[in-house]
């Protein structure tokens, strides 16, 4: 079970952080170190040659890893990313992507995670990134 819900998530986003409302990031499930996140198909995250830029795909993971670790660990919002890795494997068309997210290790002072990226509707359903992240806790959220 997680230890935030989505409508917690909503409101974090709309009080500390604005750039996760302008992508329009929608948290669509959130379990016990699990999330599954969109990023709405929107022009302004597309790169020269009509795919899904690098840096929105980045941020699609990184908020998909936070929110995942949050869902472990309750609502520690300075949880911070201390590592972020990404393979990006197919070029994504325009349109949605989806990240599933799940923490792999979380510990007392990191977290350890990963994401796959799908594209909406590519017919073939393979991922088109997968990411890494650790994210360091507090000492204060360790109970």
């Amino acid at each position: 079970m997680s230890r935030i819900a989505i409508e917690e998530i909503e409101e974090l986003c709309a009080k500390e952080l604005p750039w996760a409302v302008q992508l329009g990031l929608q948290v669509e499930e959130i379990g016990d170190g699990s999330c599954r996140v969109r990023l709405p198909d929107r022009k302004e995250n597309l790169r020269p040659g009509g795919t899904v830029s690098g840096p929105a795909m980045m941020a699609l993971a990184d908020f998909s890893l936070y929110v995942a670790v949050l869902s472990r660990i309750g609502r520690v919002e300075l949880a911070v990313t201390s590592q972020l890795s990404i393979n990006f494997l197919r070029k994504p068309q325009p349109g949605d992507l989806v990240a599933e997210c799940r923490v792999i290790k979380g510990g007392r002072k990191l977290a350890y995670g990963e994401a796959f990226l799908y594209a909406e509707g590519r017919a073939d359903g393979e991922p088109v990134a997968h990411v890494t992240g650790t994210y360091a806790i507090p000492e204060f959220a360790v109970s």
